[in-house]
């Protein structure tokens, strides 16, 4: 059966890319797939060139991932068997399984359909008062995707700040207290030529990896040969790649439940801390964001500890854009954390 997708803006299902038939975008690809391993890791920043598919790898993603326990009739996604961060409606809660949410907002959202509003065909037609959640309900415990991140509004960047940083949505407003859970994992793509994002949203996002337009002839003939096979009979070319699709998320399953038993030893951490002490990141989320993600890396490939090569891989995604911008030094964030990678890990 053939992948779709419902959007969050409420039109019909439509068929989604198969993720194992992307071309390229490997480390966009991994990161993605590493943030799905660990939630943690705090989200995922896909920067490139216009048409070079950042959305179709995000959306994408949503076909590989496996299937959550949610409390029966909760709007927001609880998790039954949590002993905390249920919301007020969730005592000894039912179970069922529903697919991990991957949710879109929209450039043009409203604050009212972000983090919900008053019900009001309820409040005019039968005079109560029943919050309506928004998108944010939606996508806890799961993905909350913007595509032209960078551009997004001032405000609706504090309102993600707010709720990322505390894991829970607060309503007050019109009559009504809400408070919701609502911990995700932010995936935003943009073009960087089009404005940059505040210091405060992108060091919220634990990977950012570049995309760039295919340099080679055959990769290019590739990418728009799979493309047009795929919007002429979308249901052909996914059957196409069904048995890729179940290995990787079969992959993806495994490491999930692997990933406490990965080992992560103090050699590992001090060679975490030296890189980022020689690039001058500021605070400590650069180790953390690198060590958990090369520890997802470990459990995706089947490995029982971390190691240099885990760290090595991972390490331009966790800490090309958390580099303080030197003038006296004219190459890229990603050339500066790979000379320090050779320097570091030269033994």
């Amino acid at each position: 059966m053939m992948t779709t997708q419902k959007p969050a803006d409420g039109h019909g299902p439509g068929p989604v890319f198969p993720f194992s038939a992307i071309v390229g975008q490997d480390e966009a690809k991994l990161a993605l797939l590493l943030a799905a391993v660990d939630s943690s890791i705090g989200g995922v920043l896909v920067l490139g060139d216009r048409g070079t598919g950042k959305s179709t790898a995000v959306r994408a993603l949503a076909g590989l991932l496996p299937s959550m326990r949610v409390a029966a009739g909760c709007a927001y996604n609880c998790a039954p068997d949590a002993p905390v961060g249920l919301c007020d409606k969730c005592n000894a809660p039912k179970a069922r399984r529903v697919p991990v949410p991957v949710v879109d907002l929209p450039l043009g959202a409203t604050e009212d359909r972000v983090v919900g509003a008053l019900d009001l065909e309820r409040a005019l037609v039968h005079g109560e008062k029943v919050f309506e959640p928004g998108l944010l309900a939606r996508a806890h415990r799961g993905f909350l995707y913007i595509d032209e991140v960078n551009l997004l509004e001032d405000h609706l960047v504090d309102l993600l700040l707010d709720v990322a940083a505390s894991g829970a949505n607060v309503v007050e407003r019109e009559g009504l207290s809400v408070r919701h859970p609502a911990r995700f994992v932010l995936v935003g793509s943009g073009n960087p030529e089009e404005g940059e994002l505040r210091p405060q949203l992108l060091d919220r996002f634990g990977l950012a990896v570049e995309v760039n337009s295919p340099r080679d002839l055959a990769t290019r003939v590739e990418v728009v040969r799979r493309r047009d096979a795929f919007d002429r009979d979308p249901e052909t070319f996914t059957r196409r790649y069904r048995r890729a699709e179940g290995r990787l998320r079969r992959q993806l399953e495994r490491a999930t439940e692997r990933l406490g038993a990965v080992a992560v030893d103090d050699a590992a951490l001090e060679d975490a801390a030296n890189l980022c002490m020689a690039l001058g990141t500021d605070g400590l989320r650069g180790e953390l964001t690198l060590v958990r993600a090369a520890r997802a890396l470990a459990a995706f490939e089947g490995e029982d500890a971390v190691g240099k090569a885990h760290l090595a891989r991972v390490a331009p995604m966790a800490l090309r854009h958390r580099l303080r911008r030197n003038p006296l030094d004219e190459v890229g964030s990603t050339t500066r954390v790979e000379r320090a990678l050779a320097e570091q890990f030269a033994s």
